[in-house]
């Protein structure tokens, strides 16, 4: 290169080609040396991996990936920039109002605001056109490097308490900020190049949020909104949302007779009502079934146990956040947040060889831990719940069999109750941050490899998800995607090397030396409340007839009648189903508006004909009228749907 030349970099590009700009090219001009087509749909790029700006200047040779809309990342941009273009238009029409945080969620994204007076519905339709004239202002947004102090001091400036609490916290030196117009804001990006370039969005709703999420900080107003590049997009999602509200678990689950949160209780603690405990006792009865099948021994532990049990295990390091702790007798208590301890010391009672392992302890076991009330949920996230929880204890060389046969019965399990789509995480520990864990690396190499070769073995597509991972080992995450495509958290198998040594827990070998063992936890539902709640909302409380907590009421048209029908609520209760009989004084068609309000699968009908001939007509909940039936036939085909766990009527 000749004396006073610019410096050239190589930029590696996803097909493997390799090109030479001038230091500090931007990564739209890159872009445009490309294909003028590719430089029109960029988006952002990921620079070594790093996110960044189109107009990011390019200083060292790079890998370079070009994001436009096809990738999911792109999306999130977008999105994020919506959130800015959202806290803008705010202040432009309440300039009062002070900004706090806006990060991009899962199908969409959040701002809070310190607002005196709650946002009204009327509010969020003003501050939607707002930021449609912020749109059609088309400003670039521009990424600015300012030293901490000066951007301290201009946050302050401008009353912005919140902010500046931030820029505090996490902000470097300098501070990234991102400004459009004249708004400034501290962020990280990246974003699009101007304001114009988000078209497709919707304000969606106003809650109240504790400031970070603790309750000890000022409640404040979070809007969440959601964008897409196109504007069909954001209209089908809008209807997905539609059909998501009629789903919801926590309007189906009152409305049904499922369960309650009560306040006089506090929150965060379900109370199952008689038609969900029904469900819940088939759950249970087949989990148990199942479990006694595959060798599992069913157990049950103490709801608490004395804090030096946590502290052995390890909780009390890494977990005391989230447990209920008391005294009784000036003895410190644990009101059990895991079973695991628990199933240790069943394991530990008496001494084992390597001819006894594996041995897997299961139970429907009751934990408590304690989670913020801003984050509290339904049935989804609560604080008392039961894991359908199973710790297995094996030797090295029998763990990888072990975590492919729990990972089989989380497979069966799912498919069984309807879901035959997931998503799989493989959580990892951060070898950056090895106070965070405990074991050693060996340790966390040797589960992590168990753990990708069952997932490879059942041909499992997954995304590893580095720091991700318990304290005390690597996990399998499954989230089971629903009718509607959404996904729930569901079935874990995590490996774990450090509980045996820290309980002392251990077998003797074939040479006849006591050492470790190894034990993997495992939950098939991951927890009955929050799987019940996908459910609910998976079949619209439609459940399958296997699983209906009614699964037949029985529908007298006169009091002529009300014998033969109560002969035929009887019969069908002796052969072993859940069936109800309607005897009240109301027409016939207000007794089926009823039954199909509550979702019942079948509906019998008996009038003058059917108590003569001894059958009755019958309604199906998925199908309409069917006609006259035999009660034995009837009888049979509700056997076979029973027996083979049909997904319907």
């Amino acid at each position: 290169m000749t004396a006073g030349s610019m410096e050239e970099i190589r930029v590696l590009l996803p097909d493997g080609t390799q090109k030479s700009f001038p230091s500090g090219t931007s990564v739209l001009e890159v872009a445009r040396s490309i294909g003028a087509r590719l430089a029109r749909d960029a988006v952002a790029a990921r620079v070594d991996g790093r996110m960044a700006d189109l107009s990011a200047p390019l200083t060292e040779d790079c890998a370079l990936i070009i994001l436009t809309a096809a990738q999911p990342e792109a999306l999130e941009v977008h999105r994020h920039s919506a959130a800015h273009l959202l806290a803008q238009a705010v202040q432009e029409v309440f300039p009062d109002v002070r900004v706090g945080m806006g990060p991009v969620i899962e199908d969409g994204f959040y701002y809070d605001f310190e607002k005196e007076k709650p946002f009204t519905p009327e509010d969020l339709e003003t501050i939607e056109a707002k930021m449609r004239e912020i749109v059609r202002r088309d400003l670039p947004i521009h990424r600015r490097e300012i030293p901490r102090d000066e951007a301290v001091k201009y946050f302050q400036e401008k009353g912005e308490h919140l902010k500046v609490e931030i820029i505090q916290e996490k902000g470097g030196d300098p501070v990234s900020c991102y400004q459009q117009g004249d708004w400034l804001d501290f962020c990280r990006g990246p974003h699009l190049p101007s304001t114009g370039g988000i078209k497709a969005f919707k304000l969606l709703s106003v809650a109240g949020a504790y400031w970070k999420g603790s309750e000890e900080n000022p409640m404040l107003q979070r809007i969440y909104g959601t964008s897409f590049f196109k504007e069909p997009d954001l209209q089908d999602y809008l209807k997905r949302l539609e059909e998501a509200k009629k789903r919801d678990h926590r309007k189906l689950g009152p409305a049904l007779g499922l369960f309650s949160v009560e306040e006089t209780a506090g929150p965060g603690l379900i109370f199952w009502h008689p038609a969900g405990t029904r469900i819940r006792q088939v759950i249970e009865d087949f989990w148990k079934e199942e479990h006694r099948r595959r060798g599992y021994e069913l157990v049950t532990t103490p709801h608490i146990a004395r804090d030096e049990l946590w502290r052995r295990s390890g909780h009390l390091s890494f977990y005391r956040e989230n447990m209920y702790t008391f005294e009784i007798e000036k003895e410190g208590y644990v009101l059990k947040p895991m079973n695991c301890p628990g199933h240790s010391l069943i394991y530990k009672s008496r001494l084992h060889s390597y001819r006894d392992l594996p041995m897997r302890l299961a139970e429907l076991g009751t934990v408590y831990r304690y989670e913020r009330s801003g984050v509290l949920h339904g049935m989804m996230r609560v604080r008392g719940f039961t894991q359908d929880d199973a710790h297995i204890f094996c030797t090295p060389e029998q763990a990888p069999g072990e975590v492919l046969g729990a990972l089989d019965l989380c497979l069966f399990m799912l498919r069984t109750f309807g879901y035959n789509e997931f998503e799989v995480d493989l959580s990892l520990w951060d070898p950056e941050h090895p106070d965070k864990y405990a074991g050693d690396p060996e340790g966390w190499e040797m589960a992590e490899k168990a753990l990708v070769w069952a997932l490879e073995k059942r041909g499992l597509s997954y995304r590893r998800m580095p720091g991700e991972a318990v304290f005390y080992g690597p996990k399998i995450d499954i989230r089971m995607l629903d009718a509607l495509g959404r996904s729930w958290q569901g079935p874990t198998v995590q490996f774990d090397f450090n509980l045996p040594p820290r309980l002392d827990i251990h077998y003797i070998n074939s040479e006849s030396k006591e050492v470790p063992v190894v034990m993997i936890h495992r939950a098939v539902l991951g927890s009955l409340e929050r799987f019940f709640g996908s459910l609910v909302e998976h079949y619209a409380g439609a459940f399958p007839f296997w699983l209906s907590p009614v699964q037949a009421v029985v529908l007298p048209i006169t009091d002529r009648v009300a014998d033969a029908a109560g002969r035929v609520r009887d019969r069908l209760r002796e052969a072993g189903f859940r069936v109800e009989l309607d005897d009240r004084n109301e027409k016939i068609g207000a007794k089926i508006r009823e039954a199909e309000i509550q979702k019942v699968p079948y509906m019998l009908i008996v009038g003058d004909k059917e108590a003569a001939a001894g059958n009755v007509s019958v309604r199906v909940r998925s199908a309409g009228d069917r006609g006259a039936c035999e009660i034995d036939s009837l009888i049979s085909e509700m056997q076979e749907l029973s027996r083979s766990r049909a997904l319907a009527p």
